[in-house]
């Protein structure tokens, strides 16, 4: 089971915050560090000192770290031109010797949009323009260098692109894409993607949406086995109910809520529902989401107490 760590920085987290947390999981033995692509707080904090731009921190983070491995839960297809996504994401790879993963999203916080002034079309065409997104930026990857890539789509044209810089990793970065939708997110995952994840639902919905997942890819031939599967869960762990209740609390997040729709507990209650998790949906990845950035401790209690036992 690979344990990664997942930041939301939007709630309030400069470059340095989340250059000290990206080291402490380095050091401690995780797989990986991830961040949210958001430009806007959600919910009642301060999000001070303001937002910060996922692909700008990667790259400093790229240079920072030697290990963990590197991406965002999920990049908005809304935000960038593709071909400037596959070009950063690129050279990001390039900056970290290969360590970087891509997930994309087709956007969604509306709120977001409105107070930068990015366009969300309706659902249909954000999902036509998010399918796009993922033929161009794995298209412009895997273009054997020396040749030219084209396409012509409803909402991007490109014509005869040297494809250039090119990842570290061959072909391309892995590409994670996640969500609910019964129909076309399982049809584009099995096209494109190297991890199908869902964040904050239950093991019953997501086995559902997995097999979902693995109908699509066998349907064109695609082994599913090939699309490792991932949850992501929002976390307060403690050696003891109060420590439970207090990084509960200072998430502002109901303790009762928390144990009951995401990993809340003692060591050995957590280590009891990922192993449930395993059983009932298969999964060999989990996306712990820290929100308090501040406590390291928290970090290093799940290294030493809950990841040895997995």
């Amino acid at each position: 089971m690979d344990l990664r760590i997942f930041t939301e920085p939007q709630q309030g987290a400069s470059y340095d915050d989340l250059l000290r947390v990206a080291k402490a999981t380095e050091d401690a033995g995780y797989d990986a560090f991830f961040r949210s692509d958001h430009y806007l707080k959600m919910g009642d904090v301060p999000g001070l000192p303001g937002p910060t731009d996922a692909w700008i921190t990667l790259a400093g983070l790229a240079r920072e770290t030697s290990r963990v491995r590197l991406g965002t839960l999920v990049t908005a297809a809304t935000f960038r031109h593709p071909s400037l996504l596959a070009i950063s994401v690129a050279q990001v790879d390039q900056m970290s010797g290969g360590r970087v993963e891509l997930g994309l999203g087709s956007g969604w916080f509306a709120d977001e949009h409105t107070a930068y002034g990015f366009a969300l079309p309706e659902l249909k065409e954000r999902f036509d323009l998010y399918s796009e997104q993922l033929e161009i930026v794995t298209g412009l990857w895997e273009t054997p260098v020396g040749e030219t890539y084209s396409f012509d789509g409803e909402h991007y044209q490109l014509a005869d692109s040297p494809a250039l810089p090119k990842p570290a990793q061959s072909p391309r970065p892995p590409v994670i894409i996640g969500g609910g939708g019964k129909k076309r997110t399982p049809a584009l995952a099995a096209r494109f993607a190297d991890e199908f994840n869902l964040p904050f639902t239950t093991p019953e919905v997501a086995k559902a949406q997995f097999d979902r997942v693995d109908a699509a890819a066998t349907a064109i031939g695609r082994d599913p086995n090939g699309i490792l599967k991932s949850v992501a869960q929002a976390v307060a762990i403690g050696k003891d109910d109060a420590e439970v209740a207090r990084r509960a609390a200072a998430i502002g997040r109901d303790e009762a809520e928390l144990r009951e729709n995401g990993l809340a507990g003692t060591p050995a209650e957590i280590v009891d529902k990922i192993g449930q998790w395993r059983e009932e949906t298969g999964i060999t990845r989990l996306y712990l989401q820290l929100l308090d950035l501040t406590d390291l401790d928290h970090l290093e209690l799940i290294a030493s107490d809950i990841a040895p036992q997995l």
